[in-house]
């Protein structure tokens, strides 16, 4: 009898060992890491690693948007794990319970971030009581605050009309707008088309800041595609210093600019180093957290936030601390 039963428990254990081993062979494998951009030069570096074989699709599927409040959408509806958003964007998510956790921060605006007019238009001034397109998005109504409140206007100066950003150029042209709150590459369309700057981020310095968020369980649950991401991005700005030509010339043909353009386009932005990036998200005090609480005042006073936010739960320094140098 003892040796029935022993024969017949290493029968049943060993029926336990394949089941549990045909459940491990079957598991799904881990999901791409699903980021969402829009059409902004500020987001091209990963699409240069991605062509240049430094970011495995299988692993980080890069998913563009046409705006970038269509891109603040998919995320609220968890269509993408993560995104290249602006910081006081970002801030919005925030408040609304979303959990967003930054991971990198992408640039710093240097006058990449524009408001335009009519051709013969000199200042914020001549945009009194005329049309002005703006996205629907926090961007967009950050950047005009601004620069009506520098000029010493009020938000009631001007007539807000809600359009898309590729929407802006068209717009103007038909004489629907005089003037748009715009980045490239629409501000290339916009200035072509005969429109002239009247405000740039470069009279608001640090105050526009790009960034790739994620959502927070990912941390958890796709550290390796995490990584990916981290080191395709730094690998594509490698190759933009060492290569600038060429690497401007594949960004510009997704941008449809020339590379010449797209190089000019860059020098509106500050891309920060890995080094940067770490004093920036990490350390006993975040420079990102100092100027983000000015951000934050800033929009609450405009009332473009409802409340603050506690902005160090928002950094996620891990990620890129972690990354072999």
């Amino acid at each position: 009898m003892a040796t029935g039963l022993r024969a017949k428990l290493q029968w049943l254990l060993g029926c336990v060992a394949i089941v549990l081993c045909l459940a491990g062979c079957g598991r799904e494998p881990e999901s791409a890491l699903r980021i969402g951009t829009n059409v902004w030069i500020g987001s091209e570096p990963l699409y240069l690693a991605r062509e240049l074989g430094q970011l495995n699709p299988d692993v980080v599927q890069l998913v563009e948007y046409p705006s970038a409040s269509e891109v603040l959408r998919a995320f609220r509806n968890q269509a993408i794990d993560g995104m290249v958003i602006s910081l006081d964007e970002l801030f919005g998510l925030a408040v609304d319970g979303l959990e967003p956790r930054i991971i990198l921060v992408v640039d710093v605006s240097h006058g990449a971030d524009v408001v335009v007019g009519r051709s013969g238009m000199r200042s914020m001034k001549d945009l009194q009581g005329k049309p002005v397109a703006v996205e629907s998005g926090a961007l967009g109504a950050f950047v005009l605050s601004r620069a009506l409140a520098l000029n010493g206007m009020q938000a009631g100066d001007v007539t807000v009309v809600h359009l898309e950003s590729n929407e802006q150029p068209g717009a103007f042209a038909k004489g629907q707008v005089d003037g748009a709150v715009t980045f490239d590459p629409y501000r290339a369309q916009l200035l072509q088309a005969g429109a002239t700057t009247l405000f740039d981020s470069t009279q608001i310095p640090g105050e526009i800041v790009d960034l790739i968020a994620v959502r927070a369980g990912v941390l958890d649950t796709q550290p390796k595609a995490i990584q990916a991401l981290l080191t395709g991005w730094f690998n594509a700005i490698d190759y933009l210093k060492r290569e600038p030509q060429d690497a401007a010339r594949r960004m510009g043909i997704r941008q449809q600019t020339s590379g010449e353009q797209f190089l000019d386009a860059l020098k509106g932005l500050h891309i920060p180093s890995r080094e940067e990036n770490l004093k920036m998200i990490g350390g006993e005090n975040p420079e990102l957290a100092v100027s983000g609480r000015r951000l934050m005042a800033l929009m609450q006073e405009a009332k473009l936030l409802r409340t603050g936010v506690e902005i160090e739960k928002v950094l996620a320094p891990g990620p890129l601390a972690s990354l072999p140098p």
